[in-house]
């Protein structure tokens, strides 16, 4: 387990993160949904700040009790995907592999806060997890294990070798990625010997990191992703669209110009999904849209991640996309340009 300096409403309100006359209400936020932060994370908080993005995505707010129509426990629909405990099989081509439900850091706005935490769904046990394989095994149209949770990176070196060693042992998977948020709240946890234990599959290796602002990329925390990617490890990039933290394009060219630097593809920009508690964090697919348009005008084609909902229900992934085009007649369309202008294109 790694070691964080932060686990309860009495340890934010001695780091001066909380008001010390803090209400019953972030003691009921806290028995409902995980705290966690680490000495990282804690040492980006400007505790003067009351709207630091930092400390938004961590510390909780009696605005977590207010619940909103539409809001689930299980927003995207793991369960009802699940086969066999521990898998969730919503594409054809791929499943996740949830090898454990606790996280280094809780982020407020978690999709899984109802699953996570010490009050969640727990590790998986080795028989849950050979009858997890055996799933993938015979399931020939896998082509790639996602390993999530909770952060899979905060299991030992030795129980990460051992799940990429089995995976390496079923010929038609042929990538394996993982999310996680390590590299950029303990980054001093990405060491050789982890690394090599990531590299034990043989397979392509993709490592997800999960990061919604531009401070959370230190010179540590880019070190730590330099050395997974000088071993071989391709990493990409996975935000979160933030009422508060990120919605604005300017801090958005800020974070994903951040990423290239580092050698990681934006990939995912999700819109908020409808996890209880996190209205407030949520702002209009219209308002996203329309950030980016803008950011596609201020940076790079590299820096610019795929805008995504995740459909409640289970029913997956669709481009929210920019809303850029629209058709007017056949084969003739008006499409914004990167000013927000009006053009029209007409195909023949």
């Amino acid at each position: 387990m790694i070691e964080t300096s932060l686990r309860s409403v009495e340890d934010l309100k001695a780091a001066g993160l909380v008001a010390a006359d803090a209400t019953d209400a972030l003691e009921e936020v806290a028995a409902r949904y995980a705290i966690a932060l680490t000495p990282t994370v804690t040492g980006l908080i400007d505790p003067n700040d009351p709207n630091d993005p930092i400390a938004a995505q961590y510390v909780p707010q009696p605005a977590e009790l207010v619940e909103t129509e539409g809001e689930r426990a299980d927003p995207i629909g793991d369960y009802a995907h699940s086969p066999v405990e521990g898998i969730v099989h919503r594409y054809p081509d791929r499943v996740l592999l949830k090898l454990v439900h606790v996280c280094p850091v809780y982020c407020r706005f978690c999709f899984r806060r109802e699953m996570v935490g010490p009050q969640g769904d727990g590790s998986m046990s080795p028989e849950q997890l050979a009858v997890a394989l055996d799933y993938i095994r015979s399931h020939s149209e896998i082509w790639e294990v996602i390993l999530t949770g909770g952060d899979p990176l905060i299991l030992s070196p030795r129980r990460l070798r051992d799940v990429m060693r089995m995976l390496s042992t079923i010929e038609h998977v042929k990538m394996v990625r993982i999310h996680t948020r390590v590299p950029a709240v303990d980054p001093a946890r990405i060491t050789p010997e982890l690394i090599d234990a990531l590299n034990a599959s043989g397979k392509t290796v993709y490592v997800a990191l999960h990061s919604n602002h531009p401070r959370e990329l230190t010179s540590e925390v880019r070190a730590a992703c330099a050395r997974l990617i000088d071993a071989g490890l391709a990493m990409v990039s996975q935000s979160v669209l933030l009422k508060g933290i990120n919605n604005n394009a300017d801090i958005l060219a800020a974070l994903m110009r951040a990423f290239v630097e580092t050698r990681i593809k934006p990939y995912y920009l999700h819109h908020p999904d409808m996890a209880p508690g996190t209205g407030h964090f949520r702002l209009p697919i219209s308002e996203g849209q329309a950030i980016m348009r803008e950011l596609r005008s201020k940076v790079s084609g590299l820096c610019i991640p795929h805008y995504i909902l995740d459909l409640p229900g289970g029913f997956g992934k669709v481009a929210a996309g920019e809303n850029a085009l629209h058709e007017t007649a056949p084969d003739r369309y008006t499409i914004l340009d990167r000013h927000g202008n009006e053009q029209e294109y007409r195909e023949i």
